[in-house]
């Protein structure tokens, strides 16, 4: 057993309460089991009320499996735990004191639990699992409940995004087009090379950007020159073109050292980082405030219109320097487009709301609606349970639901967890 079971518990109230006593034997009355101590700085539930015999008691409530866990947390020479009214465990061994020495009372569960929820919590913890604990015995939902425990998913995916967002807007005094601008350059560099597209964009300010902005050419020796590609001599011409101009960019801006982190290996020629660096300079090379643009956007049309570009001619036949390839536009793939409004558009547009303090959520959960589901293992599994998803509001609400539920196992803070203890 674990003790966030006990705080389930406790905090729902799910035992039996008929004859109460503490472990002296005094009837005890649970008038309010108090709130869950969010900061997690002290006792684990603040502002409960008691009743012993005739006295109400008001102030926390500390919960541990074995009472003798209090000495070993140290409880009883922290002044934080003195006013601790209750000692909850499951197993009552030991006395407890608080630091000025006097004594806890205590509360043990074990006996009142009913032994349907018991099991139910067995099972969910069984070791035998594929992917999620609840998988064997995976509950439906009725249609509410599971459309407000998406929409409250989804809205959690987003507060998490926007954190770095606000960060990063901190760090470029809340300059969005530049906020937009750095998170562009990860999101170009996927998952082999996105740390390194973002370190690049991080040391090259957006300002140099704008100003090399109107020769195509230029911003890609600014962007590929930044990166690293053009460290190593070739004899391809159009790589001694880009290398002078970025050598006078270079000077000129007083450039910090190129990075040299990019990877080619395992990557399928198309997200080669010359392509999407080649792209990027085509896509900034063609809009002048595409964060405004992006803002006003409202539907994945207006938003593949915007991202509707092919690379400089040099591109068009080649994925690297030196090697001539059959001639194609290389533009953004609708696919794409779909990755940067769900991993970037969308997380930015939910920040910008939250800024110029707008409610968007509702406008959010439609627009993701509109966007076609995501493809993974995650997505894949949850689909073998039966649960079908249609869209990407969907996946990412699932997403969501694996990476802070069923794979920490925070059942028991899941409507789905709860459902299965109590059916």
């Amino acid at each position: 057993m674990k003790e966030a079971f006990l705080h389930y518990l406790w905090q729902y109230q799910l035992f039996d309460k008929s004859d109460l006593k503490t472990s002296k034997g005094e009837l005890l009355k649970v008038l309010h089991p108090g709130y869950i101590d969010a900061d997690r700085s002290g006792p684990d539930f603040t502002e409960a009320k008691i009743q012993i015999r005739d006295t109400t008691w008001a102030g926390a409530v500390e919960i541990h499996l074995r009472a003798s866990d209090w000495f070993l947390h140290a409880h009883e020479t922290d002044e934080a735990y003195d006013n601790v009214i209750l000692h909850v465990v499951w197993e009552d061994d030991i006395d407890v004191f608080r630091s000025n020495n006097t004594p806890v009372l205590s509360l043990s569960l074990k006996g009142r639990v009913p032994r349907k929820l018991l099991d139910n919590y067995q099972n969910l913890n069984a070791k035998n699992k594929h992917f999620i604990a609840c998988e064997n015995v995976f509950p439906e939902l009725d249609h509410f409940s599971w459309t407000y425990f998406k929409e409250s998913l989804f809205i959690e995916r987003l507060q998490e995004k926007s954190k770095p967002i606000f960060e990063l807007l901190e760090k470029t005094n809340q300059d969005w087009e530049s906020v937009l601008y750095v998170l562009l350059a990860k999101n170009f560099g996927l998952s082999k090379n996105a740390r390194a597209f973002q370190n690049m964009a991080k040391q090259l300010n957006f300002s140099v950007i704008q100003k090399e902005r109107y020769d195509v050419k230029h911003l890609e020796a600014l962007l590929m020159g930044q990166s690293g590609l053009l460290n190593d001599p070739k004899e391809d011409a159009y790589f001694k073109e880009l290398l002078d101009i970025y050598t006078y960019q270079k000077h000129k801006y007083q450039l910090k050292q190129p990075i040299s982190e990019l990877q080619f290996f395992r990557l399928r020629p198309p997200n080669f980082p010359t392509v999407r660096l080649a792209q990027l300079a085509a896509l900034f090379s063609r809009h002048d405030r595409l964060f405004e643009l992006l803002i006003q956007a409202k539907t994945r049309r207006d938003y593949l219109e915007i991202f509707n570009l092919k690379v400089g001619e040099y591109w068009q036949t080649h994925y690297v320097f030196d090697k001539k390839s059959k001639k194609s536009s290389k533009g953004l793939s609708a696919s794409f487009v779909d990755l940067l409004l769900i991993n970037l558009i969308i997380p930015l547009k939910f920040s910008y709301g939250r800024y110029l303090g707008k409610e968007v959520a509702e406008y959010l959960f439609e627009f993701m609606r509109s966007v076609k589901a995501e493809k993974n293992k995650i997505i894949e599994n949850y689909s073998n349970l039966g649960v079908k998803p249609e869209n990407a509001f969907d996946t990412q609400a699932l997403l969501q639901l694996y990476k802070n539920y069923c794979k920490p196992q925070k059942c028991l803070a899941c409507i789905i967890g709860n459902r299965v203890l109590k059916d």
